[in-house]
């Protein structure tokens, strides 16, 4: 079995996966991030976890993480020597990516990135993508069909948003984050919803349309959608797909590309 943990600034997600099909993954659990834990704390998690998911925790024979935040990353390694006699691979500068990266400096790309570009070639080849993945932080990037990553942009997330909006005011409150039906919020509640629901709507359709006229004129890109929040606008037709697990299936292609798989093979 392939464990697979995408560690964001809220959540770690974890993904198991099948030795014998590493595109199907069996189950699924999340992990608070926004405390830091010990080695020890994570470890307990995890093999817990996955004996709750009715996965051995003996079974699991590579670990593959993508993490954007640093001061978990020594714990998490220590984790994994621990917790399962496992080395596991961080997505990080220098790793085999299958991807040109066209930053200046392709070290400032975050991992969570890269992994969603490599899951998104992966699973729609041969064809120029913009990937907006719904984070603590909300990113849309432009991948070519020749492999090229790009850039793209990162704003602040629509969790973040509100929880600016609720930290920094003294009157607005916290509000559930749901689609909203109208633009026009007739109270404070509905207004909030209604900004942060249609502001992002805005937001994806103008970068969509402005990174295809800069980059995508000879052939029009997928949309993929990806993270805690796509599904909130499914009914605004902004993605031609969603895949919720996007960032592990570029984590298990890093796997690949870099030998990880080959003893499970």
């Amino acid at each position: 079995m392939i464990l697979a943990l995408d560690v964001g600034n809220s959540q770690i997600y974890c993904g198991v996966f099948a030795e014998a099909d590493s595109s199907r993954q069996k189950v699924q659990f999340r992990y608070s991030s926004v405390s830091r834990s010990s080695s020890d704390e994570m470890g307990v998690f995890l093999r817990s976890a996955l004996r709750e998911n009715g996965i051995a925790p003996e079974s699991i024979k590579v670990i593959g993480i993508s993490s954007v935040v640093p001061e978990h990353n020594y714990s998490l390694r220590a984790c994994c020597q621990k917790y399962f006699g496992i080395e596991p691979m961080l997505m990080r500068p220098g790793i085999k990516t299958g991807l040109q990266i066209a930053y200046k400096d392709p070290k400032e790309v975050g991992s969570d990135r890269i992994a969603d570009a490599m899951g998104a070639i992966k699973m729609f080849p041969g064809k120029n993508l913009i990937v907006i993945d719904f984070g603590t932080a909300t990113t849309v990037c432009a991948v070519s069909k020749d492999r090229v990553f790009l850039g793209g942009n990162i704003m602040p997330g629509i969790r973040l948003a509100m929880e600016a909006l609720e930290a920094k005011t003294a009157k607005l409150p916290s509000v559930e984050i749901k689609p909203a039906a109208s633009a026009i919020g007739k109270t404070t509640i509905d207004s909030i919803q209604s900004g942060l629901y249609w502001s992002n709507v805005g937001m994806v359709r103008e970068l969509v349309q402005r990174m295809t006229t800069e980059a995508f004129q000879d052939e029009a890109p997928l949309t993929i959608a990806t993270g805690g929040f796509a599904h909130l606008f499914d009914r605004e037709s902004l993605f031609d797909e969603v895949v919720p697990d996007l960032i592990l299936i570029g984590l298990l292609e890093a796997l690949r590309l870099n030998g990880q798989l080959d003893a499970i093979s």
